[in-house]
């Protein structure tokens, strides 16, 4: 379970500092997929990079299974359990998928093995195990190979940052499915994910509202839904820009 109390956090601006996150408290439950949504802007991805130990609060704790991690570095926190999906993935010249999945598994798995974390994607692993992640791969195949790593490492907590931005529609709605059988599958750990998506919103156990750095609304998805249609803190769909299965999300 992870804990967040009274976290807040601002960067200097030219103005002075701005604050991004103000007080927020929550708690992660085990065995739960839980989204936090609200508008662009709001601090949504700032709050999973404090939780993943890129940024650390200003002030408040932050726990795991009653341990202070607050002060606790990205490998510390990994180390611990928690794992960590950028909205914009990194490449990696020189490296294949290959080793990333074992990286992440921490040990030298089978090819066979491994491929079953591709296939899980929707990606045709023989045409992608040997390949280097660089920059002959597009957005959304970035996007699920680093989800495939994410999957692999069986985190206590799987953290994910907006998995819809910059995917085509095919790979979208193969998210969907995917984080649909992690939801289905998980025990003794969780999965956040942030995301104005309503077919992601629909798949939650819980969802959280954060808007202008303030929790403004938490509960089960049949509490919070209905109250965020209509409001722009939610955007119900995808629209496709470009045509065919390439054509990218705009989300």
């Amino acid at each position: 379970m992870l804990e967040l109390q009274n976290i807040s956090f601002g960067v200097n601006d030219e103005g002075g500092e701005k604050e991004i996150i103000r007080d927020v408290s929550l708690t992660i439950p085990d065995n739960k997929l839980v989204v936090i949504t609200g508008p662009n802007g709001g601090g949504k991805s700032t709050l999973a990079r404090l939780i993943a130990g890129i940024e650390k609060p200003c002030s408040g704790k932050i726990l795991l299974d009653g341990e202070d991690i607050t002060s606790l570095s990205v490998t510390d926190r990994a180390r611990k359990g928690i794992g960590y999906a950028f909205q914009q993935p990194v490449r990696f010249k020189g490296i294949q998928v290959l080793d990333l999945i074992r990286l992440a598994i921490g040990s030298k798995v089978s090819v066979s093995s491994a491929c079953e974390y591709l296939s899980a994607v929707g990606l045709c692993a023989r045409d992608y195990i040997g390949r280097e992640v660089n920059s002959s791969l597009s957005g959304g195949e970035l996007k699920r190979i680093e989800i495939a790593t994410v999957l692999a490492k069986a985190s206590r907590l799987s953290v994910f940052d907006e998995p819809e931005a910059g995917i085509d529609l095919w790979s979208f709605q193969n998210l969907i499915e995917v984080f649909r059988g992690m939801r289905e599958k998980i025990s003794g750990s969780s999965i956040l994910i942030i995301s104005h998506q309503e077919r992601i919103l629909n798949i939650a156990d819980e969802v959280m509202v954060l808007k202008n750095g303030v929790l403004t609304a938490s509960g089960t998805r049949d509490e919070v839904l209905p109250g965020l249609m209509g409001t722009g803190d939610a955007i119900p769909e995808c629209r496709m820009v470009g045509a065919g299965k390439e054509g990218e999300a705009t989300c």
